[in-house]
């Protein structure tokens, strides 16, 4: 394979600072990480930077609540994510904050270029503000009834309770979350971002394969809806950057967060002094620069990001990666069973390398959601990495130790070492294109391979009969040098049992060093490289995080009926009341199928429905749900669900509703369809 050196800018999504780090956000950096260790094992000219997004409403009021300054809680959560990292292996070439002097400068140089170019108008609009904050509120900090089911204490866009979405100027007894004073409605003048003027640059840029395929057919749909501008400014007041010739005015989050790449960059530069910023990002630019992120934030990255860039004369991403979420034993990541694991509470009881591999072994490079299964992790770390891996050298290394001086032979028949060296080109292209699981099934077969040789030779045979022993000498010479091999290929994903090997094999692991020759070459006593899972670590991890988040939660609540002096004295049952009871013989009517969603697209004019095209076995049905809160329409894709598949059709103002499908939740993000098991087939009967 040609592997000219490249220049290559790495970036993963900037965590925001008011809050830890958890399993989800793990999968985003080790994927990342991954690809930026895999680019600098061949050799490139590679830099991983990122950075802590630590602008906005929540952080300033955080601080407020927590009784110290913004810039001293940003300044405590960005070490405590740094540790979290460096504790998991991801190796930042850079870690910054977009609280910096370089994101200052370059934001507000970018705004300004934008502005000389026409593309900052300014309009007047009106918004919920709390009199005595004296502040606009954004959504989430206006609580109230809920407009159709009448729950109290609900947020300004939607309601927990029934999933309703909603203009928070619709709220019933609206009130501030911040001091529980009463909104009012109050003009200002807002600066937005003329992202229509893009719209042809970013139709050819969505479409000439810098994203995935997934997200540039979601993208289209926005062109169809019409492209609006982009409200950039907030009023004072508000943690950020004040905007250049607007006092009282600062720049939104999410104009200097994406700036914040360039910001840490630019830090970076400026501190190892041997790196050009412009060569990484003037237009003409022959480097690469890679965004890795989340489904969840697309948007941003792929629309404003881009426009802004090529507005203010600079060079746009080469690709920008989205992946999926992190589910945990099939489920979202749940407070109450334990499986909303913190990052640290994971380090606290298990080796970080076991969850790096694991999501390497899952991960592909579609925006695929991951499921963390627990006893499927367990599974797969002790038989790949402890069962396949590690005991291939604990099984052979201490002959050679103990009985060769510490020294590997020749061997006669390499042609297995022929085989794992045929397979570098093709676990380089999954690397490279990140299907990392293709990647580590190709390695693990081979460490099959190795394993079935080793064991059919039996050098623990052979070392018992004088004749036989230089035999045995090369068997366990042959398996140790397939280990390295093996190795090799997994340090991007295991850099510390990478480190560990080099240490024993006194030697470094390289790509362009895969077919030395080890023949006398000396070895160190073997010592224990990786311990197997015990489901009692896993267990103290569910433990933990239940017992955290009980707590978290109570306080959380406390300090919400605090804030709002409107908490819900009502139980749940009288919230939300028993309909009446119907009979046997009623309940026998409703007819339940497996159906399979063939499609699903957003309702324009309809905030909280999607339309579903749900395959019966042949018949195809539409249905209107009200899950667009907890799904996205890519999500929901192949899936299979339950319907009901007689209810009699609905004339809904977007359409006909032909059945319904069942979910359960409290409603919101929370919300789940029903899912039946493998096995089931469209049109199925649901017993």
């Amino acid at each position: 394979m040609a592997n000219s050196q490249r220049k290559i800018l790495v970036t993963s999504a900037l965590p925001y600072a008011n809050g830890p780090i958890h399993l989800g956000h793990m999968l985003e950096y080790i994927q990342t990480d991954i690809w930026s260790r895999y680019q600098k094992l061949r050799g490139h000219e590679c830099y991983y930077i990122c950075a802590d997004d630590a602008h906005g409403t929540p952080i300033m009021l955080k601080a407020q609540q927590m009784g110290i300054a913004p810039e001293a809680m940003i300044a405590q959560v960005q070490q405590e994510h740094q540790q979290d990292f460096a504790d998991f292996n991801i190796q930042f070439d850079n870690f910054h904050s977009t609280h910096s002097e370089e994101n200052k400068a370059l934001a507000s140089d970018i705004y300004l270029k934008l502005r000389e170019g026409g593309y900052i108008k300014t309009k007047t609009i009106s918004q919920l503000f709390d009199p005595e904050k004296s502040m606009f509120l954004p959504d989430r900090f206006v609580k109230g009834t809920c407009p159709r089911c009448h729950s109290d204490d609900q947020y300004g866009d939607n309601c927990d309770n029934c999933g309703a979405t909603y203009s928070t100027t619709d709220l019933i007894n609206p009130k501030s979350a911040v001091s529980g004073a009463t909104p009012i409605m109050k003009d200002s003048e807002h600066f937005f971002f003329d992202l229509p003027a893009f719209e042809n640059m970013l139709k050819e840029w969505i479409n000439s394969g810098s994203l995935q395929a997934e997200m540039a057919n979601k993208l289209n749909e926005w062109f169809e809806q019409g492209l609006q501008q982009w409200d950039i400014s907030r009023d004072a007041p508000y943690f950020g950057f004040e905007i250049p010739n607007a006092p009282g005015k600062f720049f939104y989050v999410w104009l200097d967060a994406p700036i914040g790449y360039m910001g840490s960059f630019k830090n970076l530069c400026d501190k190892r002094g041997d790196i050009n910023f412009d060569d990484f990002w003037a237009k003409d630019s022959d480097a690469e620069v890679y965004h890795f992120i989340g489904k969840d934030i697309v948007y941003f990255h792929s629309l404003f990001w881009p426009a802004m860039l090529e507005g203010a004369g600079l060079r746009k991403p080469s690709n920008v990666y989205a992946h999926g979420y992190v589910t945990v034993n099939g489920a979202k990541m749940s407070k109450s069973k334990g499986t909303f694991i913190k990052a640290r509470t994971y380090l606290d009881h298990l080796n970080p390398e076991y969850l790096r591999y694991y999501y390497a072994a899952k991960l592909s490079s579609r925006i695929d959601d991951l499921d963390l299964n627990l006893e499927d992790f367990a599974q797969r770390v002790n038989s790949d990495l402890v069962g396949k891996l590690v005991n291939l050298a604990s099984r052979t290394a201490g002959f050679i130790s103990k009985r060769f001086d510490g020294k590997l032979t020749s061997v006669t028949d390499d042609s297995l070492t022929e085989t794992f060296l045929a397979k570098q080109d093709i676990i380089a292209e999954f690397y490279e294109t990140r299907e990392y699981g293709k990647a580590m099934r190709e390695i693990m077969a081979l460490a099959d391979l190795a394993n079935a040789y080793v064991a059919e030779a039996a050098p623990w045979q052979l070392i018992k009969q004088e004749d036989t022993q230089a035999q045995a000498h090369q068997v366990c010479s042959h398996a140790l040098n397939l280990f390295r091999i093996l190795c090799t290929y997994l340090k991007p994903v295991l850099p510390k049992l990478a480190g560990d090997v080099e240490a024993f094999l006194q030697l470094t692991l390289t790509w362009d060093t895969l077919n030395m020759d080890l023949t006398g070459h000396e070895i160190k006593p073997f010592k224990a490289l990786m311990q197997r899972v015990d489901m009692k670590n896993i267990q103290a991890i569910t433990d933990a995080s239940t017992e955290n988040l009980s707590v978290a939660k109570e306080t959380e609540q406390s300090a919400s009926k605090k804030a709002t002096n409107t908490a819900s004295t009502l139980s749940p049952l009288e919230q939300d009341p028993i309909s009446p009871e119907i009979s046997f013989d009623d309940f026998a009517k409703i007819d339940l199928r497996i159906a399979r969603i063939a499609k699903a697209e957003h309702v324009k004019e309809a905030k909280k429905l999607l339309r579903l095209e749900l395959d019966l076995g042949g018949e195809t049905k539409q249905v209107f749900a009200g899950i667009k809160s907890a799904y996205a329409p890519e999500d929901l894709e192949g899936k299979l669900t339950v319907m009901v598949a007689n209810l009699a059709p609905r004339e809904m103002r977007f359409g006909t509703s032909e059945g319904m499908v069942l979910a359960a939740g409290s409603g919101g993000k929370d919300l789940w369809i029903m899912e039946p098991h493998e096995g089931a087939e469209p049109g199925m009967k649901v017993k």
